[in-house]
């Protein structure tokens, strides 16, 4: 449902089903953002993050998640986040990933939502036709 989101906003995403499929994807592919969920179905998400960061120290990292307590989101940026986001805030998604992606170098706008409602195996989407 995310993935189709993100179409609509013309952002084009990768998503995959399980922690051990995003760790492989980030070291084939160069992506502008990282989006996680907290919870997720093999790995706890802020360890997740706190791995892509020692892989990768420069893409940003946006949690988009269910949980909500302070301590959550502390936690999402102590392990490496540059955002935290609280479900279901959708135009704070949005916000912060226009503004995340708009910033980086050499932008090829591409995505990869994460979270344990989304599909296995990965697929994308290209950016709809303006």
């Amino acid at each position: 449902m995310l993935t189709t989101l993100l179409k609509l906003a013309l952002i084009e995403a990768r998503a995959v089903g399980t922690a051990a499929q995003a760790l492989w994807l980030i070291r084939v592919e160069r992506f502008d953002l990282y989006l996680l969920d907290a919870s997720l179905p093999d790995l706890d998400g802020f360890e997740l993050c706190r791995r892509m960061r020692a892989f990768d120290q420069h893409t940003p990292i946006l949690f988009f998640s269910g949980a909500a307590f302070e301590a959550d989101k502390k936690k999402g940026i102590e392990a490496g986040a540059d955002a935290y986001v609280i479900k279901p805030d959708l135009d704070g998604l949005l916000g912060s990933i226009t503004q995340f992606v708009s910033h980086a170098e050499n932008a090829t706008a591409t995505i990869i939502p994460f979270g344990r409602k989304m599909f296995s195996p990965p697929f994308s989407f290209e950016p709809a036709a303006a």
